[in-house]
């Protein structure tokens, strides 16, 4: 679970990260215990993270890998 520990850590703490997607403190420690985080929850999380920790470092598994940068504007220019 390193990038719920990431969201952790960036958010300030698990009561932070838990208010600031509008739940108890609890409910994030339980997401440690299981080592996985509901799929419902992973775009509340990358928005509370502003990016730093995203859906498909979250849940690979549902969101698939993360997307490759766009390489075709760096190519125009």
């Amino acid at each position: 679970m390193d990038a719920l520990n990431k969201a952790i850590s960036t958010a300030g703490g698990v009561g932070k990260l838990a208010g600031s997607i509008g739940l108890k403190q609890n409910v994030v420690g339980n997401w440690k215990l299981r080592g996985k985080v509901p799929a419902q929850h992973c775009i509340q999380i990358e928005f509370a993270t502003n990016g730093a920790v995203t859906r498909h470092d979250l849940r690979p598994d549902i969101f698939g890998p993360a997307p490759a940068a766009n390489d075709d504007a760096a190519e125009a220019a």
